[in-house]
């Protein structure tokens, strides 16, 4: 059994959370659950925000459990450390991941922040993700870990030992793992973080979610923005920010095919919805870039060969390592997005917190702001963002 802990659970009224809470009280630690009030749709002005139900539903579970409930409201910081994050990155023709953000800077970064004030040692979360302690590794040149020998003395550590490290692992069920949205955390953030739900699959959640008398039990998964519930992105930009119509340009001969109401409504990759008909042959556009200088929206046909689709090599920037950081050339694996596969790369770092990839195999639309999470197998290492 684990050592008796004082953990602070954010529980968001969701099933995922019910249960993580369930078996911390299970495990015997001390527990309060608490909702993290991070945005009410004040203005009104989009869709239906599901806050009061998720408050509802998240004090139901604490009565059910018997813990001590709050609301900690973080709406200020919420809109400063990640709304305005999104909003600025669509302006600037970047397409942001809200989820990372607001778990290295709300849930990791605020709300833990919070928690210690308040004495608790921990943060828990639902996420489908595992932590376990290891020795200091970070992968070779071949691609497989290495020991680095005894992790250092941390200062502030008691009676000067040195801290425990942990790495952080993918969750158990292949279909839920949410690891790619905590490639932004650090060492110290995973130190006090716990994720009690990771062991599970999602069957077996629900099953013990049953067996306890969760009133989440059959509740269905939260969809659509982080922070808003299921709201179109598209709505959403279209409410906050400006519109700067241009031209939609084929990137193969400059043709221009049509116009846009603005490019922060498209990300590379996308087909949907760009505004303009397929050819006589049903081929397909796809958005290929954007160029800022005149608002244009380049488009191609969606082959192999399209200009900007497909690429091998890219270069990450701003790089944030869970253990030790990777100084030397490595053949690692990385996800380029949430529901994608890992895939093998070879990782080259350089001086100012940058990258050179190169993928053992092409990828499809590698959108700058989007974040390219680190593997050595199931082990998350870290992550950042495309340039």
């Amino acid at each position: 059994m684990p050592a008796r802990e004082k953990i602070l659970v954010a529980l968001s009224g969701g099933v995922d959370s019910s249960v993580a809470a369930l078996l911390l009280k299970q495990q015997g630690h001390d527990i309060v659950g608490a909702y993290m009030k991070n945005w009410i749709n004040e203005d009104q002005v989009i869709g239906h925000c599901p806050w009061q139900q998720d408050i509802a539903d998240a004090r139901a579970v604490a009565d059910t459990l018997g813990i001590e409930f709050r609301v900690v409201n973080l709406m200020a910081d919420y809109r400063r450390l990640v709304v305005d994050y999104l909003l600025d990155g669509y302006q600037h023709g970047l397409t942001p991941n809200p989820d990372v953000m607001c778990n290295r800077e709300m849930k990791f970064g605020v709300f833990r922040r919070y928690a210690q004030a308040g004495g608790f040692t921990a943060v828990a979360t639902g996420h489908y993700a595992q932590r376990v302690e290891v020795d200091r590794v970070v992968p070779n040149a071949l691609g497989q870990a290495g020991p680095l020998g005894p992790p250092q003395t941390v200062g502030g550590a008691p009676n000067g030992r040195a801290l425990p490290q942990f790495a952080l692992r993918e969750g158990a069920d292949p279909n839920k793992d949410q690891s790619y949205f905590l490639a932004l955390l650090s060492q110290e953030q995973l130190r006090s973080a716990r994720f009690p739900v990771g062991h599970l699959l999602k069957p077996e959640l629900r099953r013990r979610a049953r067996e306890a008398g969760l009133p989440t039990a059959d509740k269905k998964d939260s969809q659509g923005i982080c922070f808003i519930g299921a709201v179109k992105m598209a709505d959403f930009l279209k409410a906050y920010v400006p519109e700067h119509p241009g031209p939609i340009i084929r990137a193969t001969d400059g043709k221009v095919l049509g116009a846009h109401r603005g490019l922060h409504y498209f990300t590379i990759g996308q087909r949907k919805g760009i505004g303009i008909p397929s050819n006589t042959d049903h081929e397909a556009y796809v958005v290929v870039g954007k160029r800022a200088a005149d608002h244009a929206l380049l488009v191609a046909f969606d082959r192999l060969a399209a200009p900007g689709l497909w690429t091998d090599t890219c270069r990450v920037h701003s790089l944030s390592f869970i253990g030790e950081p990777l100084t030397t050339f490595c053949r690692i694996e990385g996800r380029v997005r949430y529901r994608d596969p890992r895939v093998c790369m070879g990782f080259a770092p350089e001086s100012g917190g940058t990258a050179l990839v190169t993928f053992a195999k092409p990828q499809r639309a590698l959108a700058p702001g989007q974040i390219l999470a680190l593997y050595d197998g199931p082990r998350l290492l870290g992550g950042g963002f495309f340039a």
